[in-house]
């Protein structure tokens, strides 16, 4: 028999009175007993893993935040490591209620405000870019040409007499051609590209094509209808002569629109003005427990402020979107989710891939088994609130509140598609150390542990490992949180900004037969 050591009750988290697994917060070595739980560990615990609080037969289900997270798949011991070699997917119905769970939301008598820029329509910025946008990979060298230019690591004189142009950012990619003219994938590569057209955070955009994809600007533009104008000019290489000629054009366009680009100023604004993305990438174990339980405390403020916040990722929500139909404002909206669910089913299927195909290698390492454990930690992101609303991928965002965008997990996906929505903001939250920036519009990144923070603390803006430790409470985080969107918002540069993120992660959802 092992040597028994008492181990503190911070060494391993209890989310719910019904769950029958503990998080433990640090290693734990075979015989360490934990106080809380009167149990004695058997075997090594990774931090951020499950440990069993009782014993379990083979194709019993086992839950975690009082829900289903999967089955057990062979006899599992009190005590034991609870992981992708004794636990498995779970097949099982849920039942999906519509509203039961509403509530009025108690917004504040004193909005918060942030320091923003007015544009002219009166769309509200959180940065001030000059963008320029390809209709088709094949201009993307020329795009990024005409923006590295002006980038001010490598020719600080282009930029220096206009300090607030926050830059020149060309946003490329690999679609545009070779793509049915009448099917969903142009109509999804064309949605993105026009939110980005008109997207507050650039006060103007080029648009550059070849000339003769099938991807034309002016389809673009219809689509939305957008027309050119001074402040959204096009152009094709074709018709300006070739690379050299068509560099020297988008080069003399945007010195054009410096001077009136850097005429803007900063005014206090009502944070009922900040559209935040929700995202989580590399998560772990505490992910459910710290980040994206603060992040939807911050979430609440945000809403009861007169915000909006838009929770995407539809594959990493399944599992857990019982727990947001019971939230919606009618039951029209509940139908709207699961047929965003149903669509994601039915396209896994017709293309032989399954939903639980999730959690990623790293996201294991990090302690997560199942997809609907990752779920079940990734809806917390959204808080409490009602929702209000669903929106199709890169749809425009019109309503005010907690509302659910269709997108794929992929972060970089997820969140072009939010930024196209009118997101001028981006809250990330993290447990295994994503990079990430998302151009034009900033990216805060969440720690969900103090280790990653201490470790990758130059691409982290706030530390969530609080809440593991004992050290802070998910409400202090909350209003931590909350306060950091306003003056990121306001200004104050992220850590994926500092570094230089934005522009590689611009990455349109690619949807049909390419051929």
């Amino acid at each position: 028999m092992p040597s028994i050591s008492t181990v503190s009750d911070l060494a391993a988290i209890r989310l719910h009175d019904n769950d029958d697994v503990v998080i433990a917060t640090r290693q734990l070595m075979s015989g360490a007993r934990i106080a809380s739980e009167n149990l004695v560990v058997a075997g090594l615990i990774p931090p951020g893993h499950k440990i069993a609080t009782r014993d379990m037969a083979a194709g019993e289900p086992v839950k975690r935040y009082n829900q289903i997270i999967g089955v057990a798949k062979e006899p599992i011991s009190r005590g034991q490591h609870v992981h992708v070699h004794n636990l498995g997917m779970a097949e099982f119905s849920r039942e999906h209620a519509f509203g039961v769970d509403l509530h009025p939301t108690e917004y504040a008598r004193e909005p918060a405000t942030f320091m923003g820029i007015r544009r002219d329509d009166g769309r509200v910025a959180t940065r001030n870019f000059i963008g320029i946008l390809t209709s088709v990979n094949c201009s993307a060298t020329v795009a990024r040409a005409i923006a590295d230019h002006f980038r001010r690591d490598a020719h600080p004189q282009a930029l220096a007499a206009y300090p607030n142009v926050d830059g020149v950012v060309a946003l490329t990619h690999g679609l545009g051609c070779g793509i049915d003219t009448m099917g969903e994938g142009l109509a999804v590569l064309r949605r993105t590209l026009a939110g980005y057209a008109i997207h507050p955070n650039f006060h103007s955009v080029l648009f550059v094509g070849l000339g003769c994809e099938t991807n034309q600007i002016s389809g673009v533009l219809e689509s939305a209808g957008l027309k050119a104008g001074e402040r959204l000019r096009s152009f094709t290489i074709q018709d300006s002569g070739g690379t050299r000629k068509t560099i020297e054009r988008g080069i003399d366009m945007v010195r054009e629109m410096l001077a009136d680009a850097n005429r803007v100023t900063r005014e206090p604004l009502p944070a009922s003005h900040l559209i935040v993305g929700l995202q989580c990438g590399g998560s772990d174990g505490y992910s459910g427990i710290s980040a994206n339980p603060a992040l939807g405390a911050a979430v609440d403020r945000l809403v009861r402020n007169g915000g909006t916040a838009i929770l995407s990722e539809t594959p990493e929500i399944y599992g857990a979107e019982h727990l947001l139909t019971r939230r919606a404002v009618s039951r029209e909206v509940g139908e709207k989710l699961l047929a965003r669910v149903a669509w994601w089913e039915n396209y896994c299927a017709r293309n032989g891939a399954a939903l639980d195909n999730n959690p990623s290698a790293g996201n294991k390492v990090g302690g997560l088994t199942t997809i609907l454990e990752k779920s079940l930690g990734a809806v917390a992101k959204g808080g409490t609130t009602n929702l209000v609303e669903v929106y199709q991928y890169a749809e425009r965002i019109d309503a005010k509140g907690f509302v659910f965008m269709d997108s794929p997990g992929y972060d970089p996906v997820s969140a072009t598609g939010q930024v196209a929505s009118g997101a001028n903001l981006i809250c990330f939250t993290t447990g295994r150390g994503s990079a990430y920036g998302c151009a034009p519009s900033p990216s805060l990144k969440l720690a969900t542990n103090t280790a990653l923070w201490e470790r990758q603390e130059d691409d982290m803006d706030i530390n969530c490992g609080g809440v593991v430790d004992g050290s802070a409470s998910v409400a202090e985080l909350g209003d931590l949180i909350f306060e950091r969107m306003l003056e990121c918002a306001s200004g104050t540069p992220s850590k994926s900004e500092a570094n230089g993120y934005g522009q590689n992660e611009f990455v349109p959802w690619q949807l049909g037969v390419i051929t």
